[in-house]
This record gives C-alpha cells, structure tokens and sequence, in this order.
C-alpha cells in the first residue's frame, strides 16, 4: 500500500510539473498587452491602448517611434504568418513544410519576384519618408524577434527567427499581386481548349466583354467639377494546398451625401480573401501630431491597404485586369539556349537558384528565361505544351511604386493628393474606392495598363517571335477606368467588367455581374442610407441571376418522367428569390444541380484535369447563367455517344436527376432536411491545423455558414464531386465608414486579431462574424483610455 501511495505521488508529482510547465509556457508566450517595454531608436514614449478586441491603439509624439511601435506589437500578434508571407517570393515554403512545397517555391522563384524586389531596394533613396518608416517597423519587427517569446508555430517546425528587411515589405508586395492574377489559370487552358476542340467551343464561353451586362460606369466631369470644396480640406495546381490565403475578389461602395439620411458620405467595403487562421488583416490605430490613421495591415507591411481617418476613407477590390500574357517561344533547332525574335536568335538567360528543404538537401534548378519572360515549361505543371512557353508579367518589368503609393495614400490629406498617390500602383491592378468627410466620392482602377495590337487576343498563348504581337503603348493613368463625384451619386465595384476605356473594352478576367447587378438594384432606389442600413446589405445573400437561371432550366424539365417529389422540389425552386440561408433548401439544390450541369456540359470534351482546370478559374462562373439561357450549344452534346446528339433539355433534366438522387442517398428521402447549413460550412485553418491531432488548436471553426458565391456576402466554395461546400473565401473583414459619425463606423474579422494561439483575441470575433455582428473602430482617445483592456507603454531604452 505504502508503494502504491508513493507511486501515486509521483505521478502526481508528474501532472503537477506538467501542468506548472504548461502554465508557464502559455503565460510566457502569451502576447503582452500590459506592461514596459525599453526600445531601441525610440525618441518619446510611446502609449499602446489595447481595446476589448485587442486592436493596438498607438499614440506617440513622431510618426517614426509609432511605426516602430507598430512594428513591435504587429509581430508580436503574426510574426508566424509574417514569415510565411515574406518566404513566398524568395522560394522559401520548402525549409517550412518539406518537399511538398518545391513545385510552389520553383514556380515563384522563376516568376522573378524576388530579383524584382532586391532591384528595387538597391535603387530606393534612405532619406525617403516612405523607406525610413519602414525602416523604422522593420525595428520594431526585428527588436521583437531579438528580445520576445519564440511564437509555437517556430518550435513545431524547428525555424529559426531571423532579422526582417525592406526587401521582405517588397516580397510581400509582390505574392499579393501574383494572387490577383487569373492570366496564369485561364490562358493556357483556353488555349488547350481552342487547339483540341477549335474555335467553334470558345464561342459560349463567356471569355470577351458583354456590353449588355452590368458594367462600372466611367465618370470623369472637368476638373472645376471634380473636387467638391478641395480648399477645405492593389496557378491551380502550384496552389494547391497552399498556407496563406489568396485573394480572391471584393465589394465595395461609396455612397455621396445627396443618398444618404445625414448628408454625408458612407464608404462600405469587404475584400475577398482565402479564409485562413490568422486572418489576413492586422487593425491598428496610429496617432501622431499632424497624423492619424485607423488602418487594415498585411502582415510586415507597414502603411495599411484600408484606412480611415476624420478626413476620409478608401478601401479597395481587385481590379481584375489582364496583366500576364503568354508567349510561344521559337526555339533554335540547332541551340536549344536561344530563340527567335523579330530581330533574330538570341539566346535565353539562365536563372540558377537553390531551394532549401526540411529534412532534404538543397534542391538547384536552372531555368531559360526570354526577353518575355521566364519559360514555365517544366516549372508550372499546368503548361503542358512541348514548345517553350514564356510568361510576361507587367509586376516585374516595371519600376516599382507600389510601396510609394501605400505611404502616399495613408498619408493624404484630401482628394487631390490621394489622386496623386494612385498612378504608383502598376500592379496588382486594385479598385481604389475613396470617400471624404467634404462630400467626394471616387473610384479609380489603378494598373499600368497597356494597349495591345487590335488582331491580338491576350487571352490566348501569343506568338513570342515574330514581334506582332508586343504592347503598343502604355496608357496615361487618366485613361484608366474612374468616376469622381458621378451625377448618379455612388460608386461601386463588384469585380465586373468596366464600361469601355477610349471606345474599347479593357481585357481581363472579371467576375460575373451577379454581384454588380444586386448592388446597383439596392443602390439605385434608395436616397436615406445609413450606418446600420449599409450593415445590413453587406450581408446580403440574395442572387436575381441564381433565381433567373432556375427560372431557364426549369423550362427544359420534362415534368411528365418526374416523380411528385422531384415536382415538389422544383415548385420550391421555381418561387426561390435566389436566397441563401443557413436552413432553406433551395442553394442546397441548386447547387447540386449546377455542378452536375457543368460536368455533364463540359467533361466530355475537356477530360477530367481540363474540367477541373475550368472550375478553378473565374470565367467559368460567368458561363453559368448563359448557357442555362441558350437553347442551342455545340457544348450540349455528349461526344461519348456517336449515335446520338443530346439537347439541353437531356442535359438539365439528368443533371436535375443527379442532384436529386445525390442529395437522397446524403440526407435522406425528406428534402426538407436538405437545408444549406448541412453543406455550406466555414472553417478558418491554420497551415498547422492540416495536422489532425493539433486541428482542433490551431483552426478556428467549422461553423454553418449563409451567403454562396456570387452574392454580396459572398461566401466561395469550388465544386466536386463531394457536394459539400466549406467556404474558402469570403469577406475578409466587413468596413462601414460614415462620416457623419465617423468615431463610430464598424468593422468586423472573420477570426480574431492575434495569430498567436495563446492569445484571447485569436478567435474572439469568430462568432460574431458568423452572426453578421459588427464591432466599433475606436477613435475618441478619451473613450479608448475609458474602456481600454490594457496598457502597454514603450520607452527609449537607457
């Protein structure tokens, strides 16, 4: 017995230590909110407020010591994502995750990203405001990884923290413009489908603009109309399972104060991005003399892409715009190193880069590179085709500003200077919706854009050799796409199609007008919007165009070879205004219904890699709607079937059978158990949640879900095979700017605002998220100092 009691005081003992060890480990690693911290280069004392929700709010006496500041408690909260944002570019992933990651790092490393940004920080002037307020975040970074606690993710991987550099803003920069891109999913296989299938299978596919659809309307009134009172005031398979999020598409609107109830402007906004744990922005607060800023963060960059302040507001979509193209190499026969030219035979230039992999040896590869750019053949496994295939990307052939127009547009006072700001962005092509307390609305698409020859389809893979098919200009930025202060009194962008720029249309690959056409239909008739008004429609989860598309199909269906059951299901979907909550029936169907659609449509000609390849980029989107419009389509027939040609009505009818059977064998013979919340879910995954046994820590959710694809609240999900629909992408955080209480405009994350799993603010807005709730963005210092959780000060180190 006396054994037994010592053993069992040793085990004990054992749980005791353990959990003293636990404790420990959690508090030490647990982001500090409270408390002083001695900083190196800090000329004041600094004051952090820390709200309920964790946002930093920075008060200092130079700008210079909050950026340093902010640098600190940003990394503090996301060094981890931090990290892997900043190794994308320079094919880094591999030395984190294994060789799993080496298609990634190869395809990122020749896109040239990195050579890019080491030019541009060689070329940047330090005495630049833009560079020494980086430099000075980049302190706060590096003092945090020097002196603070080693964050989880590091220990499960065995990474070593390592110093930040500018060159790492700019890397950063740079996979944000890459993942605005669509040319490197869409072409190649538009190209595959005209060389297998021929022109005659291109014509339904909604590739070429639709003057008929909802288009952004371009308003540019002369210059003494244009500022009210101006005295007074931005590859399917390489990203396959990929650990950062995407970005995806967006919404936003400003509303002028002829709109709205109080007179005064209201800017909405929700950017799109890849659904991931952290979310994508960090929040902070900055005030300063002569400075003050409530900005959105990516993580190690240091002049926020959203902002706010008592004088105006901007927020920003994609733009959507084509700016990757495609070229054909012709090789030498006689010298595989050179290729032709309109000028003649020159040879490649050959890119050597090494990979560092987990647990491996370093992995060296070579790649050809062109006057266009670098071949991907052998590099992208999406390109297929034997001859050299050439990449040209506008983002690393011109001087990069982007960084200047960020520092530019936080730091704006009024219209004319934000304007001033926007021809720095040459890519990503973005959106740039603005707003100010003086009655200006704008939006302004900002790209280097560029005019191409008339015979030259940019969507296609182009001739690189015999120089017909090279840019012939670049535009003026006052030829970009724009409306300021338009007599219809808002501006708006849903990822569509603008109207014509100079008689013709910009190519691109713009999202279907579903989005754009609600929008405008909400907008239009209202003239007394206000905060909780503008809320409300960003949850908006109604699709006119799904409804309309039910309403062609059901006119193919053969209710004679029906049972009652499936007539009762179509009634329901006949009546269906295109809604998508969690416990209607009638997304569940429909969707189930469109997917079999799709595939019945379109695998027989494609294959299985090719059908796949078409969800996965956006045009396929904008086929849905008219083709279920279109009686007569070379796409209807079943190629497997010589003896028969099959209509649509064959095609509507079994794919309606399909979902129909599907959806009994998942849920049961009750098609009122169907509901949306079944298969529509969101889950917020950490790239170490991919782990099953740490899932549970590192993920935030799964949650049921509302909203689909292509609605305002729009939650995106890929088809297959499953019929399950977890969300990947959505609104990465909700913003409503009202200038007519400005210190009370909202916001919402889909998570929380710490990366840091230890920290109470990981998941706390999660919930409300999912509940549609908004938050206060806090700007009334006395009000912050009255209901702050924490106090963290910083003071010049002795």
């Amino acid at each position: 017995m006396k054994v037994f009691k010592k053993l069992l005081w040793i085990v004990l003992g054992i749980i005791a230590i353990l959990a003293l060890s636990s404790a420990i480990y959690v508090y030490t690693h647990t982001p500090e909110y409270v408390g002083n911290i001695e900083t190196d280069k800090l000329n004041n004392k600094v004051e952090v407020y820390f709200d309920t929700y964790g946002i930093p709010h920075i008060y200092a006496k130079k700008e210079e010591d909050a950026l340093r500041v902010l640098g600190y408690v940003h990394a503090q909260d996301r060094l981890w994502q931090m990290e892997l944002l900043r190794r994308i570019a320079k094919g880094g992933l591999s030395e984190v995750f294994g060789e799993d990651m080496l298609k990634t790092d190869k395809f990122f490393l020749s896109l040239g990203i990195d050579d890019a940004s080491q030019q541009t920080v060689e070329k940047a002037s330090k005495d630049s405001p833009m560079v020494q307020l980086s430099q000075a975040y980049l302190d706060g970074i590096n003092q945090f990884i020097a002196e603070g606690p080693t964050p989880i993710e590091f220990h499960l991987t065995s990474l070593e923290k390592t110093p930040f550099t500018l060159k790492d803003i700019y890397n950063t920069v740079g996979y944000m413009a890459f993942s605005f891109a669509m040319a490197h999913k869409t072409d190649p296989l538009l190209t595959n489908i005209k060389n297998k299938l021929g022109p005659a299978y291109l014509t339904d596919l909604e590739i070429g603009a639709d003057p008929k659809k909802t288009l952004i309307k371009n308003f540019k009134p002369s210059i003494h109309d244009s500022i009210k009172n101006e005295v007074a005031s931005l590859v399917s398979e390489v990203l396959k399972d990929f650990p950062v999020p995407q970005f995806e598409g967006s919404n936003s609107w400003v509303i002028a104060p002829n709109k709205t109830k109080n007179g005064k402007v209201i800017l909405a906004n929700d950017p799109h991005i890849g659904f991931a744990q952290p979310s994508v922005w960090y929040e902070a607060h900055v005030n300063v003399p002569n400075y003050e800023k409530y900005g959105y963060h990516l993580a190690g960059v240091p002049f926020p892409l959203l902002g706010h302040d008592r004088n105006l507001a901007y927020g920003l979509t994609m733009f959507e715009n084509d700016d990757i193209d495609f070229y054909y190499e012709e090789e030498n026969p006689n010298d595989p190193n050179s290729y032709k030219t309109s000028i003649g035979w020159e040879n490649y230039e050959l890119v050597s880069k090494t990979i560092k992999v987990k647990g491996e040896d370093d992995v060296s590869f070579t790649f050809k590179k062109s006057h266009h750019g670098p071949i991907l053949n052998g590099i992208a496994d999406q390109v297929m085709d034997q001859r050299p295939i050439a990449m040209s990307w506008i983002y690393t052939k011109l001087e990069n500003k982007v960084m200047d127009a960020l520092y530019g547009m936080s730091h704006a006072q009024n219209l004319s200077e934000f304007r001033e700001a926007l021809p720095h962005i040459h890519a990503p092509g973005l959106n740039i919706m603005y707003g100010d307390a003086v009655g200006n609305v704008g939006w302004f698409a900002t790209a280097k854009l560029y005019q191409m020859p008339d015979s030259t389809n940019t969507k296609f893979i182009l001739d690189g050799s015999s120089g017909q098919d090279e840019p012939l200009r670049y535009l003026d930025f006052t030829e970009n796409p724009m409306a300021i202060n338009p007599s219809w009194n808002y501006v708006y962008s849903a990822n569509n199609q603008p109207d014509s720029i100079n008689g013709r249309f910009y190519p691109g690959y713009y999202l279907p007008e579903n989005r754009a056409k609600r929008i405008v239909a909400l907008l239009e008739p209202k003239n007394d919007w206000d905060r909780v008004a503008v809320q409300e429609m960003l949850l908006d989860a109604t699709s006119g165009v799904n409804a309309k598309v039910v309403t062609n199909l059901a006119k193919s269906m053969e209710v004679k070879e029906m049972t009652e059951a499936q007539i009762s299901v179509l009634d329901n979907m006949i009546v269906w205004d295109g809604n998508s909550q969690l416990q209607q029936i009638e997304p569940t169907v429909y969707h189930r219904w469109i997917y079999f659609l799709l595939k019945n449509t379109f695998e027989d000609e494609l294959g299985t890699q090719m059908f796949q390849q078409l969800l996965d980029t956006h045009f396929h989107k904008r086929l849905i709607a008219p083709m279920a419009a279109k009686d007569n389509s070379v796409w209807w027939d079943d190629i497997n079937t010589p003896d028969s040609v099959e209509t649509k009505n064959d095609r509507v009818n079994l794919s309606f059978r399909q979902a129909f059977q599907s959806l009994e064998e998942d849920f049961g013979e009750d098609p009122y158990q169907w509901t949306w919340d079944k298969v529509h879910t969101l889950e917020h995954g950490h790239p170490i949640g991919q782990i099953k046994a740490l899932r549970s820590f590192f993920n935030v959710g799964p949650y049921p879900v509302s909203g689909t694809r292509e609605v305002i609240n729009n939650m995106y999900f890929k088809y297959d095979d499953t019929g399950l629909y977890p969300a990947t992408s959505g609104p990465s955080t909700r913003r409503v700017i009202d200038f007519s209480d400005v210190e009370n405009s909202t916001s919402i994350l889909p998570t929380g605002q710490s990366g840091n799993p230890f920290s109470e603010h990981y998941d706390d807005q999660a919930e409300m998220y999912i509940q549609g709730k908004f938050r206060k963005m806090m700007m009334n210092k006395e009000e912050i100092i009255k209901t702050q959780k924490s106090l963290l000060i910083f003071e010049p180190r002795k």
